[in-house]
Order: C-alpha cells, then structure tokens, then sequence
C-alpha cells in the first residue's frame, strides 16, 4: 500500500481503488481545463452533464442494464430507500419482506409504516446465521412486491440462489455487495445500493428501476423527493444531486471496465473471500459466524468465542496495519470487509497475521 496507507476493512465508509483516488487528486484543482474541481462546479453546466451521462452510461454497460430499466442518483444513502420503496411500489398496501439480518430489519420496520408487511421467511431464530430456505414462500396473489436484502453487510450472508417469488416483483438491497459480481437485472424489479460500501462516498444511493414501476398516482401527500417519478422525470437532477459521489461512482464504474469487468470482479472476489474462509475453517481460536453455504464474499465475521480476546484481538490488528476490523456490536468479534478494493495481498497479510497471532497466543 502506497502513501503510508493502512489496509481497511471497513464495512463503509470504505476502502476504494487507488489508481481511482489518484485520477480524483490529479483533478481536484481543475477538473480537465474547468479551471474549478468537481465540488464547485454547477450541476446545471455542459461538464457536468457529460459526468453523470458518462457514469450512467458506464452502469448500464457494467451491469447489462436492459432499456427499460431508469438509472435514478438519489440522495440520503440506502436507508431514505426503506420509505421510498413502500411510499412508491405499495399500490394494494402489502408486500413480504425476508428477513436476514439488521438490514432488512429495519427496511421492514419501516415499511411497516406505509402497509401490511408479511415475513415470510426469517432467520432471527439463530441471529442471522444463515438465509432461510426461500423457494416455496407463502406469498399473497395481492402483494406488491418481495424484499430482500441482498448481502447483510452486518451479519455477513449472501443470497446465492434469489428467491422464488411466484411472479411478483422483486426488490433487493444490493449495498454491500453492488458490482462485485455479475447481476441479471431483469430478475428483479428494482435494484438499489448505497454507494459507500463498494463505489464511492456517503450519501448517494442508486437505483434502477423498471419503467412500469414508476407511478404517478401515489399518495399525493408523499413529499416530492421522495417519489421515483420525480427523478426519473428530471435526470437525477430535480434538485442539485450529489454531485461529487456520482463523480467518483463514474471513476469507479470506468476503472471496473477497464479491469474486467462484473466477471472478473467475481472471480478476484471469490479468491479473497477463500483466502479468509481457508484459514477460519482451519483455525482452533477462530471461527466464522455464517453457515458455510450462506458466507457472503463481502463481509466475514469472526469470533474467539471470548469478548476480551476478541477485543485483543482487534487491538493487535490495528497496530499492525489491519484498520476497522472490530464487529458490529449486535454480532460482536472481528469483521473483516473485503470489498472489491481490497487487494488479495491485504487478505493474505491479514491471514498471517491471525495465524501469528494465533500461534503466540493459544
């Protein structure tokens, strides 16, 4: 790691491609002859309009993101989606949440709000160790939609077959697990991430959404920010958007086009993640929190089955190099983040350091 950087494996805020932060400081000062950087530039002028075309654009191809699907730039991170979604797609007032962890948790408290939620599947029985058998759920003719987060960044599962959602519409959180490996999206209904786990920085959301889903006749109350209509209707740009994060969204979009692409994500992805997992399955002071066939690629829990030790634990790593690995207080132990820009030789080095300290310290 170049500059005296440390190997983060923040949950995000979090680590983002080097090559991708020096293109933004060789820019900072006068973004290509502006003569201003990107954070003053009007969101109304020709070069910024060619910023958020050209990372639209770069999305769609990135991911296959068929014609009739909107690309929407919305503010207020992942959690603004947990109301959005229930105030726009709840036309009949009841949809089935899956429920996987803190994430879908608090979507379905939310919703909740809006109209009758129906938990169809639930994996609180064991803290969210494991993702519910989904293929014949118990789902209303009458539901609007299925939910699902996606990867619980928090608890560390993954969804590896989606659910089985008898001709309903399907919405996923992806946050934690957004471009780190191919997606069908016409699968889904809609598809939206917070940005600062795998993109870029906080406070942006993507969505993408299927055309028909965009309805008009909503609420009337519902405040204008806050209906898809509002900005697949204007270009992400009813207001002034956040126009620095969809800056270094584009960067990254490029930088993961020039670097193989979804595919080769997964494949570099899949190696890191087994690097990890390889040395849980072996080690007699650690183990991994998730049902092995449930292990999501991007976020790894681990525990000492000890709090003092786990505390140590995190303690030593810091020290050595290793930043933001304690776990998330309602999991408790270590959390490593391996998000697609993390190098393979962070986790490696990560590994032998555990196995060193292991070793010193059984």
């Amino acid at each position: 790691m170049k500059y005296g950087r440390v190997y983060n494996f923040s949950a995000g805020p979090a680590i983002m491609p080097e090559p991708v932060l020096e293109e933004i400081r060789d820019e900072m000062m006068n973004y290509r002859g502006s003569g201003m950087c990107v954070m003053e530039m009007s969101h109304r002028s020709k070069v910024y309009q060619q910023i958020i075309d050209e990372a639209e654009a770069d999305l769609r191809t990135l991911m296959g993101i068929p014609d009739n699907y909107k690309v929407l730039f919305i503010q207020g991170g992942a959690t603004l989606q947990f109301a959005m979604i229930p105030m726009n797609l709840m036309k009949n007032g009841k949809a089935v949440y899956i429920e996987t962890g803190a994430w879908s948790k608090k979507a379905i408290a939310e919703a909740k709000k809006y109209g009758e939620v129906i938990v169809a599947a639930s994996s609180k029985d064991r803290n969210y160790a494991y993702i519910p058998d989904c293929s014949d759920l118990d789902i209303p003719e009458d539901a609007d939609y299925v939910y699902i987060c996606e990867n619980e960044t928090i608890h560390g599962t993954t969804w590896h077959n989606l659910p089985n959602t008898k001709g309903h519409i399907l919405v996923s959180d992806q946050s934690s697990m957004f471009l780190s490996r191919p997606c069908n999206v016409a699968d889904y209904g809609l598809i939206y991430g917070g940005v600062q786990k795998n993109i870029g920085p906080a406070g942006l959301a993507i969505v993408i959404i299927r055309e028909d889903l965009i309805r008009e006749d909503i609420d009337p109350k519902t405040p204008i920010y806050m209906r898809y209509d509002t900005h697949a209707n204007n270009g992400s740009m009813y207001n002034t958007p956040n126009c620095w994060a969809i800056y270094v969204c584009g960067k990254v979009f490029k930088y993961l086009l020039k670097n193989g692409g979804l595919e080769h994500m997964a494949t570099v992805n899949e190696a890191k993640a087994k690097v990890m997992y390889d040395f849980l399955d072996a080690s007699k002071m650690f183990q991994g929190t998730v049902d092995k066939k449930d292990r999501s690629l991007m976020n790894i829990p681990f525990v000492t089955g000890d709090k003092d030790k786990d505390a140590a634990v995190v303690a030593a790593t810091k020290a050595a190099g290793f930043d933001n690995l304690k776990g998330h207080k309602s999991v408790g132990g270590l959390r490593a983040s391996v998000y697609n820009a993390m190098p393979i030789e962070g986790v490696e080095a990560l590994v032998e350091f555990l196995k060193k300290y292991e070793a010193e310290n059984a």
